[in-house]
């Protein structure tokens, strides 16, 4: 499952590399965003909202390009975006928008369970997803409480921190996965730090999908020079990952 950023560095190219990963056989794509002052994301993929920003996206220019390019991709799309963005549009408006274009569903990093009522039960009103976020320091009450406010997927972030690749993923992530999916029913895909076929080998057998986002935005970051050369490295990257978990 695949993160791409929206408009780096412009939708035109962004609609190429979801293309492009579809036809390597991903089985979805995760669509960021651009906002000035993200709550999870890394240096990479900061850097990548930076440039889209800097070249003046706007939120409806990801809504068209989805909406036209949309009925070439099989696989569904998730958005992951700030609430701050939900909020200025108007999270009903938001999500109407969303779905029109295409997506499937949001993930909402910065939005707690807590204060996730009213996103959640208008998700629910136009059967749309709403995906949120268990993390390593999540208390277990917690994570089951995190899992039945969500639909579509658990979002099981691996590492404590931000985005980015790590040599190695933390001991102890496939049992805490293991006793979270043992409780719920929903699917759970496990993000953060995964961007090598060993991460790949090793998560599998335990998750339902793997996320890989700053690793592909890495290879994507010379498109302003060579879309060609930026589309052939991250196509390297993902078919590596997919023979991975085709070798399971």
């Amino acid at each position: 499952m695949p993160f791409v950023t929206a408009g780096d560095p412009n939708m035109a190219f962004t609609s190429k590399v979801i293309t492009r990963l579809g036809q390597l056989g991903c089985s979805m794509a995760e669509v960021g965003f651009p906002y000035s002052d993200p709550i999870a994301d890394g240096p990479v993929i900061q850097a990548s909202y930076t440039r889209a920003l800097g070249n003046k996206l706007k939120l409806q220019q990801i809504f068209d390009q989805i909406q036209t390019d949309r009925a070439q991709w099989s696989m569904p799309l998730v958005a992951m975006v700030s609430y701050a963005i939900i909020h200025r549009q108007g999270p009903e408006s938001f999500i109407l928008a969303a779905k029109q274009a295409g997506f499937s569903g949001v993930i909402v990093p910065d939005l707690l369970v807590e204060e996730s009522h009213a996103m959640s039960s208008l998700c629910r009103k136009h059967d749309f997803n709403l995906v949120q976020l268990v993390t390593p320091t999540t208390p277990p009450e917690r994570a089951l409480r995190i899992a039945e406010a969500s639909s579509g997927f658990l979002y099981f972030v691996s590492v404590t921190g931000i985005t980015g690749e790590r040599a190695q993923l933390p001991e102890g992530l496939v049992e805490r996965v293991g006793w979270l999916k043992s409780r719920t029913s929903l699917p759970i895909c496990i993000g953060f730090g995964i961007s090598k076929p060993e991460h790949v080998k090793l998560l599998a057998p335990v998750s339902d999908g793997l996320i890989v986002g700053s690793a592909i935005v890495r290879c994507l970051e010379s498109a302003a020079e060579s879309q060609e050369q930026a589309l052939q490295s991250a196509s390297q990257l993902v078919s590596s990952l997919i023979a991975a978990l085709e070798s399971q």
